[in-house]
């Protein structure tokens, strides 16, 4: 980001810079004071999944390296984003889990994108854990419009029904604490939708995990 030499694909002064761990919702992940665990709008509405985690705010310069990551085929900097949301898995002492399993990719968008980001997140993730990771247990079975194209409240609608577990392998999920993993989380609609998925086939847990969490509409003074 700052352009300097580095043995990584990010360097150490630009993740101190822009990157800082912090106190997060463990609900949600938005930034919550120092000793606050769960945010107040969690406690009356909680979210479908158990717990969260993400490592920055979405914003700059997380958005242009997200973007080419996702869209532009910059796959090098899998490595260095999957390290940040490591240290969100410590600095948050997040219990591990049994599985990770990345949210699918409708097929034409992976022919478009040639990759699915999440995917390599997720498995880069576990190999850090020592854990599985499934990229074939959860699937998209429904064409879906961009998340980005629609009002926050039209976003649920847009992703229901979207996701199913593999029908062979619904005895998988049964009583495994489950992590999924994307690269950024908005409103939380898609993740929602998995976790209401999973926890239906019987997961005993669900935990969602992502490099960036868009601020809420008060913090981007919306």
């Amino acid at each position: 980001m700052c352009h300097d030499w580095a043995l990584g694909r990010l360097c150490t002064r630009c993740i101190d810079r822009f990157a800082p761990l912090g106190s997060r919702c463990r609900r949600c992940a938005l930034p919550v004071p120092e000793a606050v665990s769960v945010c107040g709008d969690c406690l009356v509405t909680p979210p479908p999944f158990d717990t969260a985690l993400a490592r920055v705010d979405y914003g700059f310069p997380w958005d242009r390296l997200m973007t080419a990551f996702k869209f532009h085929g910059a796959l090098d900097l899998a490595p260095a984003l999957a390290a940040l949301m490591l240290d969100a898995h410590i600095h948050a002492s997040a219990r591990r889990p049994d599985l990770i399993v990345p949210v699918p990719l409708a097929a034409k968008r992976l022919r478009e994108r040639g990759a699915n980001q999440a995917w390599e997140l997720a498995r880069r993730l576990a190999r850090h854990l020592g854990i599985a990771a499934d990229p074939l247990l959860l699937l998209r079975i429904r064409e879906t419009a961009h998340q980005l194209d629609l009002q926050p409240e039209a976003r649920i609608g847009n992703v229901r029904g979207a996701f199913a577990i593999e029908p062979r392998r619904r005895h998988e999920v049964r009583g495994r604490s489950i992590a999924v993993v994307d690269d950024v989380m908005t409103t939380g609609s898609t993740l929602a939708e998995t976790a209401r998925v999973l926890h239906d086939a019987g997961a005993a847990s669900v935990a969602v995990w992502v490099l960036a969490r868009t601020p809420s509409p008060q913090a981007r003074g919306v």
